[in-house]
């Protein structure tokens, strides 16, 4: 697991009623995952997310148009919210929060990070790092 990209995850939560975040691969593997959440928990959650974005991308013609992109799917609980959102090619994030977040500022902060993540997600390996000649 990622644990250069937590502090960027941590990050989410700084605002009231988010509660945990985990960046999770296309093929259901949790990438990086925020602090307090468990390592089994996030395992869960990355497996059962996939499921989630596969499901949702599949009904775009329900919208009349079959070839609209999955952005966001929105799952509400009695106690609270999962929000997933593609986070570049083959990522997506989710986000956990209370029910009296504020949407708006959770989507928005999310998108946010989404753009730094792609940018540390895109960001190529370097190369011969730890070898010698």
């Amino acid at each position: 697991m990622n644990t250069d990209l937590s502090w960027m995850l941590d990050s989410a939560l700084e605002m009231p009623g988010a509660l945990h975040a985990v960046l999770i691969s296309a093929d259901g593997l949790p990438m990086s995952r925020t602090a307090e959440l468990g390592r089994d928990s996030a395992e869960r959650v990355a497996a059962a997310m996939s499921g989630v974005q596969s499901l949702s991308r599949s009904l775009g013609f329900f919208c009349d148009d079959d070839g609209l992109q999955w952005r966001q799917t929105l799952v509400e609980f009695d106690g609270g919210w999962v929000f997933l959102v593609s986070a570049g090619p083959g990522a997506y994030l989710a986000v956990a929060a209370s029910p009296e977040v504020d949407m708006a500022d959770i989507t928005f902060r999310m998108q946010q990070l989404v753009g730094q993540l792609g940018k540390e997600l895109s960001t190529p390996p370097r190369e011969g790092i730890g070898h010698r000649p």
